[in-house]
């Protein structure tokens, strides 16, 4: 065991031991970002401006409060709305910005409800699209990060497929 007399010694010692502190931090957080990609419950995505539009499916489902996760208002003054799991649906990462971008999900006509919270944590909410009920959000400057998605039900336990769809430039 080395005591201080021997850093003073052997200065390279205590470079050592900072730099295993260092290396050990590093691993830590790199180790939390793998559990935050794990943690989606369906299909992740990536879009890019070649790539825009996409289709993945889900379920809805769930009795947690979407909004007591995210935040009740997003960024437009849109109420963010429904019921999901404590976990995002999917992981939508951007590598390149988006002028403009829109999600759409298609249940078959439930209820359904779309909350984006984006890298920076600005919300994007979406409920009924014109006189449907399945939820979207249509926005313009799409930042690139990644972007965590759920798909909600109004009805709390509410449960239903559904597929969620993109389109950008």
């Amino acid at each position: 065991q080395a005591d201080s007399s021997d850093s003073k010694r052997h200065p390279s010692m205590k470079r050592s031991s900072s730099f295993t502190t260092l290396l050990i931090s590093i691993g830590a957080v790199l180790a939390t970002a793998s559990l935050t990609v794990a943690q989606a419950n369906f299909e992740p995505f990536t879009l890019d401006s070649a790539k825009t539009a996409v289709s993945v499916g889900g379920s809805t489902g769930g009795t947690t409060s979407i909004p007591a996760i995210t935040g009740s208002t997003d960024r437009d003054g849109n109420k963010c709305l429904g019921f999901g799991d404590p976990n995002p649906d999917h992981l939508m990462t951007l590598k390149s910005r988006l002028s403009n971008l829109t999600l759409k999900v298609n249940s078959g006509g439930r209820d359904t409800t779309l909350v984006i919270q984006g890298p920076n944590g600005e919300l994007r909410c979406g409920d009924d699209t014109g006189s449907k009920k399945d939820a979207s959000v249509s926005g313009s400057d799409w930042e690139p990060g990644v972007y965590k998605v759920w798909v909600g039900s109004m009805e709390s336990g509410g449960r239903g497929s559904y597929r969620l769809t993109t389109q950008g430039n």
